[in-house]
């Protein structure tokens, strides 16, 4: 089976309000993240369109990010999910 890591990069720049997941984690498809607090002021929750276990976390509470931070690595278990 093929190995796919992604890396999930920050949309916005802001600061990172909270890290919900931990390394080595397994985690859903949409399932939320982290949540950045934009520089805008807006809440923006962090989710993405695969599941898999976080391989690495890259960033942490209170961390400054812009649209170029990699916030974690997940690697993708390649199985489709999801519902109607």
């Amino acid at each position: 089976m093929p190995r796919c890591e992604e890396t999930i990069y920050c949309p916005c720049s802001g600061t990172v309000e909270k890290v919900l997941t931990e390394k080595n984690n397994h985690v859903y498809e949409w399932e939320k993240l982290f949540l950045i607090k934009a520089s805008n002021g807006n809440m923006v929750e962090i989710s993405v369109g695969i599941s898999g276990h976080i391989t690495s976390l890259k960033v942490k509470d209170g961390q400054k990010v812009d649209v170029e931070t990699a916030l974690a690595v997940i690697k993708d278990d390649l199985l489709i999910t999801g519902s109607d």
